[in-house]
């Protein structure tokens, strides 16, 4: 899984970029002010709806048990933090430079909007949200693998078996619940 992880974070970072500069001719400083206009308190609200986002951190409780230098644990975990949090931190701030506050409040998918946005002529792809959906494939993948692993983990050790059988186990059980959701919007009620 770590080499796997290791090809798809370049192809990531790239693409990130990738979107990152090209949205930057239709970015408009304006759609960014005032910042923090209403006050810390809408920003607080805020975190609720957002830190699922930010689940994953804890498989690097997990991972730093792995390690062959346990010493170095400390620094992996906020470089590990850091890069996603820098990640969404340039992802907000460019999809609300490019279409404001008011139009990402409405969007389902506001960072697909965003490569909507902007063309580019010449181009090899026409339609280069393809090209994002293809990439966001990619860290699903690598998120439903790590954390499908610490899970099979997780209850291998709590039973004190193999974890092999536990891999297996879990697939019926999470096809199960991926299969609740009937709509988008029951989906978005699951994730909360």
């Amino acid at each position: 899984m770590a080499r796997l992880f290791e090809i798809i974070l370049p192809i990531t970072v790239v693409t990130f970029f990738l979107v990152a500069f090209m949205s930057l001719k239709i970015f408009e400083i304006d759609n960014l002010r005032p910042v923090l206009g209403l006050g810390v308190e809408p920003v607080l609200k805020g975190i609720k709806t957002t830190s699922l986002s930010y689940s994953g951190f804890e498989i690097m409780l997990i991972v730093t048990a792995f390690m062959k230098e346990p010493k170095k644990a400390v620094k992996t975990v906020l470089v590990g933090i850091g890069f996603p949090l820098l990640f969404y931190l340039t992802t907000v701030v460019i999809v609300i430079g490019v279409l404001s506050v008011d139009a990402v409040i409405i969007k389902t998918w506001p960072t697909v909007d965003l490569i909507r946005a902007f063309e580019v002529p010449g181009i090899v792809f026409e339609r280069f949200e393809s090209f994002l959906f293809a990439v966001w494939i990619l860290q699903f993948f690598a998120s439903y693998t790590i954390m499908h692993y610490a899970a099979a983990l997780g209850l291998a050790q709590l039973f004190k078996k193999q974890d092999h059988p536990f891999v297996y186990g879990l697939l019926p059980v999470i096809y199960i619940i991926a299969m609740f959701p009937k709509n988008l919007n029951d989906l978005f009620k699951l994730g909360i």
